[in-house]
């Protein structure tokens, strides 16, 4: 299998399984992957998705063999069927999708790394726009996302030089949430992720959306847009418990419905 499942207390952990090829996407690794997005989708006991690398990457893009290849599928089969639905699955998860990068993300990496909702790396991690370096322009989503995240002139040099960011630089100029020793990677990430299982999937599934809602949104339509979420969310179990919680003092125990 090039996607291993892991499920511990309400996190599912994907780990992508090339470490050969510093976990470089295949054809059948993108697909492998989308069908797992699809089952935590759905999977109401998954409440948090962590993605990982098996061995010393997180994930080196593509595999440039598959993509050279006389009979392989080509760039735009690549992209539009293998890339871009695991950046929609990702985007568009109903829960919180952790990117545990445990080595270098590069290239398409990179950028699936970036679309998930929380990046946490290795101090020893790093991350690459590496498609100029072969005549490409960045795809997955990170055209769109990056300059989100760092501004459009620091987006714009990464990409067209390739320059390597190591982890901790990601995190001063605003690319990644966090970046921790490799001693304590591990228990940072299952910390983490185990405490956002414990919380109201389905708010934090709203808050998601809204915020995803918010880059294209108007004042006035993300203010109408949180006026129906917010109805939604108050509609749920996790509300009623945590008002209880609250009234009578002591910790909500939220189930994530």
């Amino acid at each position: 299998m090039e996607i291993i499942r892991k499920d511990e207390a309400g996190v599912c952990t994907l780990i992508l399984n090339r470490p050969s090829v510093y976990n470089s996407f295949n054809g059948s690794m993108a697909l492998q992957l989308q069908a797992a997005l699809d089952q935590c989708f759905s999977d109401d006991e998954v409440r948090v998705v962590v993605l990982t690398g098996e061995g010393k990457a997180f994930c080196a893009g593509q595999d440039l063999g598959e993509a050279i290849d006389p009979n392989g599928p080509g760039l735009a089969h690549i992209v539009e069927h293998h890339y871009n639905p695991i950046i929609l699955k990702i985007t568009q998860m109903n829960k919180p999708v952790i990117a545990a990068v445990n080595g270098v993300a590069a290239g398409a990496g990179a950028n699936i790394a970036l679309a998930c909702d929380f990046v946490i790396a290795k101090n020893s991690a790093s991350f690459i726009q590496a498609f100029s370096k072969i005549g490409l322009i960045p795809d997955s989503g990170g055209t769109f996302i990056l300059p989100r995240l760092i501004g459009q002139q620091k987006a714009m040099a990464l990409m067209m030089t390739g320059e390597k960011v190591s982890a901790p630089d990601a995190v001063q100029m605003n690319m990644i949430y966090k970046s921790v020793d490799e001693d304590s990677f591990d228990a940072e990430i299952t910390s983490f992720s185990k405490n956002l299982a414990t919380m109201p999937t389905k708010a934090l599934a709203l808050t998601k959306a809204a915020l995803h809602a918010s880059w294209n949104n108007t004042l006035e339509a993300q203010l109408a847009l949180e006026l129906d979420y917010q109805v939604s969310a108050g509609n749920t179990s996790d509300f009623a418990e945590g008002v209880a919680a609250f009234l009578e003092k002591r910790n909500a125990i939220f189930t994530g419905k």
